[in-house]
């Protein structure tokens, strides 16, 4: 044999010895690689956000940790067994949004936490991962296409903790679990027909959440939302001091730390929900774009791990929680751009937070769960 092939047999085997060792651990190494790059950046970008408050980065820092752990722990769980657990944390998750609506703490109008000794968390987080979960694990028992009973069934699942959260108030979160669920169905390969028949239901339901069920703020920010000169100094100060941060940026940004509309505190929720305008102002058009793009590879990696999932279960859940979060990334870069109206939700994995933090890191351990346990057959593939 010549050194040449004896050292191509090393090198792959090398690699398989790499790619066992990861598969192991249970973790995908590019989604890994893409996280941990992805949170040094949003600190970076938070740092200046936020004042230079190195306090506030601590705490991020420490839910991010804490969220890789979680990750890491979610990841170790077969799909057989989460499928089993979903069902309890459906119930717990229920029974923690009407605690919130009993004991849960106000905030700013809203009522969404739960205080704990030593921190608070908002529950409301949790059912944007265990909805999607829910509603897979019902459909995969059951032949597909979903028919009426399954849909009616998985619209129950659905409507239940969204009315709670709608109750809080907090019309944005109960829109983006909403969804969550909605992507399983769709997922499942809901009929056309089907589909057509709740675009014109949801004609008469719009009219009715305008009506009866939506707050007069929220009513608001729809309106500023078409027009948000009409109250530059009010409800349409946000947008409108957006959208300078943003065009004022120009191509390659005046510079990290010495943005204007952020540190001269023209710019309101600059740590939280208008992130991405921070980051616009001092990064340009350039930053944003590598923004967009490291975006896109973590949710082309996760369209890649539901694509190859070998089960009917693994594909709705990895499916799902994919396409939710590039929704979160949409609606978000939307409102703050004036594209979409405001209706206060953060930029992942780059906005200050805790529990969404960890339930999204969460939602990637379910998805490297889905990509390593190939030995998990359910009923349906």
């Amino acid at each position: 044999m010549s050194r040449d092939f004896i050292r191509q047999l090393d090198d792959n085997h090398d690699l398989r010895r790499t790619q066992s060792l990861w598969n192991r651990l249970r973790l995908d190494p590019v989604l890994l690689l893409m996280l941990l790059m992805f949170c040094a950046a949003g600190l970076f970008v938070l740092y200046s956000a936020n004042g230079r408050d190195m306090d506030m980065i601590m705490r991020q820092s420490t839910y991010l940790a804490i969220g890789f752990v979680v990750m890491a722990v979610v990841a170790q769980v077969p799909q057989r067994l989460m499928q089993r657990l979903t069902p309890y944390a459906y119930g717990a998750a229920v029974v923690l949004l009407v605690g919130v609506l009993i004991v849960g703490i106000e905030s700013k109008g809203a009522q969404r936490w739960i205080s704990l000794p030593g921190f608070r968390f908002q529950p409301s987080e949790i059912l944007k991962l265990v909805m999607p979960l829910t509603i897979a694990g019902w459909l995969s028992r059951h032949p597909l296409p979903p028919g009426y009973k399954e849909i009616g069934v998985s619209l129950l699942l659905l409507g239940i903790p969204v009315v709670l959260i709608l109750e809080q108030p907090d019309l944005g979160t109960a829109l983006l679990i909403g969804v969550s669920g909605i992507f399983v169905l769709l997922l499942a390969g809901l009929r056309w027909r089907i589909i057509g028949t709740a675009v014109l239901l949801a004609i008469p339901v719009i009219w009715a959440m305008w009506h009866f069920v939506m707050h007069g703020y929220q009513k608001q920010r729809v309106l500023t939302f078409l027009n948000p000169e009409s109250d530059p100094w009010g409800s349409g100060w946000n947008i409108i001091q957006s959208k300078i941060a943003i065009g004022s940026g120009g191509l390659y940004g005046k510079g990290w730390l010495l943005g204007t509309q952020s540190h001269l505190d023209f710019l309101p929720e600059s740590h939280t929900d208008f992130i991405i305008a921070v980051l616009a102002e001092e990064f340009g058009l350039l930053g944003v774009t590598v923004l967009l793009a490291a975006y896109a590879l973590i949710i082309g990696r996760g369209i890649y791990i539901a694509m190859n999932a070998q089960t009917l279960y693994g594909r709705l859940i990895a499916g799902s929680i994919t396409l939710t979060f590039f929704v979160y990334v949409f609606v978000n870069i939307g409102m703050v751009s004036g594209l979409l109206p405001v209706v206060g939700v953060p930029l992942p994995l780059v906005s200050r937070g805790g529990t969404s933090i960890v339930t999204l890191m969460a939602g990637f351990g379910v998805l490297m769960s889905v990509h390593t346990h190939k030995n998990f057959l359910g009923r349906y593939t």
